[in-house]
């Protein structure tokens, strides 16, 4: 029985969502993998969109930033994070090295902490990264300059480039410096709607607008219980009852903030979607211009989500022509890529 090990990254939510159809599709055709996923993500959140049995170790391997909210990272006490992990980042290592070569599996997966990775290597376990973004690259743009970045860069990028490949999901950030990126396409897993259930279970009416609010992970406040009301609208967040996905497939428009599984899945799904601008997230622009090029999208500002001043804004957005809905073809791709890795390592 073939093992693979996976690393989600708890940084937000969109990085699940990125894994999770990747998982899935892999285990159609390969029902006897087993699956070990490490993540800071609560099993049932894991569960709720990867099939089938695997064992959680909760643990976080890395941290992505620390955020003030869901939109503005805390840049001071980011850096200070990154210093302290890479202070001794070569006994980080080696620890990561040892464990790994107890818990043997036949590759890694890791969306997208570099630990793993450079764990893997150094254990002989061949490995791929799988991601619209990496935090080399974020950290680079944030700290460009400053004189303790160059050995942290440095030592985040040899991690990446260990691995066997780090497949870039479209749409995501260009990876200029890692010379094993290979682009895939758009990742996620399209769902069909059923809106009856989704009514059933949080007791919903079906003949109105459902407009969902989700920010992806991160406390943003938002006052929507005094938004103004508006007979065909009705104003939806993110509930446990019911997995996002399935509540998204259902939505006449969603409300959330620039991010790789929420713009994806949107387009996917055909959702329409107001989204807050996230002040200089790098990451931002190429979703932006791909979700205007494959979906229907405005922005908002932050008074109009505080105040909930935002009818107008959603009767323009629907009026909008709706594009042809993108295919999620990475998620085949990125299965081709594990079968073959894993099957490289049943033949040495």
């Amino acid at each position: 029985m073939a093992h693979l090990f996976v690393d989600v990254s708890s940084h937000g939510l969109g990085h699940l969502a990125q894994v999770a159809p990747v998982l899935n599709a892999l285990r159609a055709g390969r029902p006897d993998l087993r699956l070990t996923l490490r993540s800071g993500l609560p099993r049932q959140r894991l569960a709720s969109r990867i099939d089938g049995d695997f064992e959680h170790l909760h643990a976080a391997s890395d941290f992505g930033f620390v955020m003030n909210n869901a939109l503005d990272i805390d840049l001071p006490a980011s850096a200070a994070r990154y210093r302290d992990v890479h202070a001794e980042w070569p006994a980080r290592v080696r620890r990561e090295t040892v464990w790994l070569d107890a818990l043997a599996p036949d590759a890694v997966l890791s969306d997208v902490a570099y630990l793993p990775l450079a764990g893997a290597v150094a254990a002989g376990i061949p490995a791929i990264a799988l991601c619209s973004l990496n935090w080399a690259d974020l950290l680079d743009h944030y700290f460009h300059g400053e004189p303790w970045l160059r050995d942290v860069h440095e030592q985040m990028l040899d991690a990446y480039r260990g691995a066997r490949a780090f497949l870039r999901a479209t749409p995501g950030m260009p990876m200029f410096d890692l010379p094993n990126a290979i682009a895939i396409g758009p990742v996620a897993q399209a769902r069909a709607p059923d809106r009856a259930e989704v009514a059933r279970r949080l007791r919903l009416p079906e003949d109105r607008r459902w407009v969902v609010v989700a920010l992806g992970g991160f406390d943003f406040p938002l006052p929507v219980a005094d938004w103004p009301r508006r007979g065909d609208l009705l104003w939806v967040e993110a509930d446990p009852r019911v997995p996002f996905h399935d509540l998204l497939a259902c939505a006449d428009a969603l409300i959330a903030k620039p991010g790789y599984g929420t713009f994806v899945e949107a387009a996917v799904q055909g959702v329409p979607l107001l989204y807050l601008p996230r002040p200089d997230w790098p990451e931002q622009a190429c979703l932006i211009d791909w979700l205007h090029a494959h979906g229907r999208a405005a922005p908002i500002s932050r008074e109009q989500a505080r105040s909930g001043d935002l009818p107008d804004a959603l009767d323009a957005l629907w009026r909008l022509p709706a594009p042809p809905r993108p295919q999620p073809t990475g998620v085949t791709e990125a299965v081709g890529h594990l079968r073959a890795l894993l099957r490289d390592d049943a033949q040495c």
